[in-house]
């Protein structure tokens, strides 16, 4: 699992502090998952195409777990599995289970990781569209107040 920590926003977070629960909680989940949908692009950009299918297997979603007013998990992976249809048959149209394969190699096939560096490639451009989402959305709720 990669994970990437913000620090150094302790004026963000002062003012955070300072809006009301509601408001803090939701410009921090949409400013999180800002951040989260440019890796999530850049995966999506350098994942491999052969169907097709693993490229849009890529998705990102909020733990909510392990959220709360001052911290927001939000995970991008890529599904493996077959999903339940309502009528209680299997779906398998989005089941990218070899990713696994092309990022860490096998036995027969050489490494030919694009998670990992799409990540490494993003983390900045995802620490900007947090901090400049964080900071409208602030400036935004302040104004209304």
């Amino acid at each position: 699992m990669i994970e990437m920590k913000l620090e150094g926003l302790r004026e963000l977070s002062k003012q955070l502090q300072l809006l009301p629960e509601r408001v803090a909680r939701n410009a921090l989940r949409s400013a999180v998952y800002a951040g989260a949908s440019v890796v999530r692009k850049a995966v999506k950009a350098r994942a491999p195409v052969a169907t097709g299918k693993l490229k849009a297997s890529v998705y990102q979603k909020q733990i909510r777990e392990h959220s709360n007013l001052y911290t927001q998990v939000f995970f991008v992976g890529i599904r493996s599995g077959a999903r339940k249809k309502r009528d209680g048959s299997k779906d398998f149209s989005r089941d990218a289970w070899y990713w696994r394969m092309h990022e860490m190699g096998t036995s027969k096939m050489a490494a030919r990781p694009f998670v990992r560096p799409a990540f490494m490639a993003a983390h900045e451009e995802a620490a900007r569209a947090i901090a400049t989402k964080l900071a409208d959305r602030i400036g935004e709720e302040t104004r209304r107040s």
